[in-house]
């Protein structure tokens, strides 16, 4: 493949960057009447309009989505996990911490003591799912705020976990 060389206007990307504008003020001359009709208070098409006002409005997600983690619980109330690590062991991210004791309850060999996650550096694979036997970790919250103002507020541990 052959390429001609760049002229002087297309190496300068004059050309392109009056287009993206062109393009960038035809959005705006087009949007922003609907956004003036819709600030006062007239109903326009949801069709027509990009913006969807967040907080009033929420955006449908599919049930695949995964978002916050949870800890399933047995009937008793206790946590379902049996402390195994292999959510631990498998996880890209090495975002979760667990600490295992011996479980009271003889049938069953371990428990965690400390099971955290941290999700800032969660990546959300959904790999600690698929790799617990015990369907003992899920995704399917629905939460997808998960801001806060320090990184110890994104380490969730296990009491959060089971709420």
């Amino acid at each position: 493949m052959n390429q001609r060389p760049l002229n002087l206007i297309e190496k300068l990307y004059i050309t392109e960057v009056a287009r993206g504008l062109a393009l960038t003020a035809k959005h705006f001359f087009v949007n922003f009447p609907r956004h003036v009709v819709r600030g006062f208070g007239a109903k326009v098409g949801k069709g027509e309009t990009v913006t969807i006002e967040y907080p009033e409005e929420r955006r449908l997600f599919s049930r695949r989505l995964r978002t916050r983690h949870r800890l399933m619980k047995r009937a008793d109330g206790s946590p379902r996990c049996v402390a195994c690590m292999m959510c631990e062991t498998i996880c890209p991210a090495h975002c979760i911490h667990i600490i295992a004791k011996e479980n009271p309850d003889p049938n069953i060999e371990k428990m965690p003591s400390v099971f955290d996650i941290d999700i800032g550096v969660c990546v959300f694979c959904g790999y600690c799912v698929e790799a617990c036997p015990e369907d003992a970790i899920r995704m399917d919250t629905g939460v997808v705020e998960l801001a806060s103002y320090t990184r110890e507020g994104m380490i969730y541990r296990m009491d959060q976990l089971l709420a």
